[in-house]
């Protein structure tokens, strides 16, 4: 087992899984505390490296695309403070932290993990429920419904419409940016259906983020759990049309068509060889049974 101890926080490893338990130190944020114990399996990460400096180094955790819930909630845009798969490593532990990628790196290489991206998402998402203060809303989610409810700095357009509460199953995306400098950012769902939306401040499905502090990032496990409970975007598209045998498309020769199609005439032979070509394949493709495809073929040969 490795093990790696520090005021951010604990990182173990035991062969199969990479435990991250945050620190109690008053300077790691209320996102990664919320988020608690991590446990991510080998299967889920694509490497893992460490960064040497000067008074101190940073062990770095790289998931594969996909895997991961938070990250993918969030598109990459935590805030290093706030990433839990970055740990800040004393200058004294530098010869653990390398200890710790080598074995990492050692498992990864020995289970022969594809570091590509997943179908499907790996790590399970932030407990539920959920609740975070954004900038002019507090906004929360019971796994079922999400509720923005607006606080005195909305603009008057949310206000008067009331809190906003819809369902997860009405929600298409999720798009999570943090607040820059001067530039707000947002917590935005888009609904099935929409079309453009207006700006975060106007859009009564999005919370604005002002950058006030950090407890706002708490959107970010908003974002997350309902990530986990969409479609994975690199999985299987839904299918439009219910795959049942009456909605199955039909081909060009249905399995009764030639019992009760016309049959073409006898001097056409070039037709009636088609069609017999045309019932071979559709007896290879599984469309007509052995006796379907026996009883066609014996009323075409009868019109030779």
């Amino acid at each position: 087992m490795a093990e790696i101890i520090q005021k951010d926080g604990t990182w173990t490893f035991d062969g199969d899984t990479v435990r991250i338990v945050p620190g109690r130190d008053k300077d790691v944020g209320p996102l990664r505390q919320a988020l608690g114990e991590l446990s991510v399996p080998l299967r889920a990460i694509a490497g893992i490296s460490y960064e040497p400096g000067r008074k101190s180094g940073r062990l770095r955790l790289r998931l594969r695309d996909g895997a991961d819930p938070l990250t993918q909630g969030t598109a990459g845009r935590l805030p290093d403070a706030a990433d839990p798969y970055k740990l800040s490593v004393e200058s004294a532990r530098a010869a653990v932290a390398e200890y710790f990628v080598d074995e990492v790196r050692n498992a990864l290489l020995l289970d022969q993990v594809d570091p590509g991206p997943t179908d499907a998402y790996l790590l399970p998402g932030p407990p539920v429920p959920v609740t975070a203060e954004a900038g002019d809303a507090a906004v929360s989610f019971d796994g079922d419904t999400i509720t923005l409810d607006w606080n005195w700095t909305a603009e008057e357009a949310k206000h008067s419409a009331g809190p906003s509460r819809f369902r997860v199953a009405d929600v298409r995306a999720v798009d999570w940016v943090p607040a820059k400098g001067l530039s707000n950012g947002w917590l935005r769902f888009t609904l099935t259906g929409a079309q453009a939306a207006p700006a975060p401040k106007y859009d009564p499905y999005a919370a604005e983020l002002f950058g006030f502090g950090k407890r706002e990032l708490l959107t970010a496990l908003v974002a997350a759990a309902v990530t986990v409970r969409l479609p994975h975007p690199a999985g299987p598209a839904p299918s439009a049309v219910p795959t049942t045998p009456s909605a199955a498309p039909t081909p060009a020769v249905a399995s009764t068509a030639p019992l009760s199609a016309p049959v073409p005439t006898a001097s056409d032979h070039d037709v009636l060889l088609r069609r017999l070509r045309e019932l071979g394949e559709l007896h290879k493709d599984g469309i007509l049974t052995v006796d379907e495809f026996i009883t066609a073929k014996a009323a075409i040969l009868g019109q030779f």
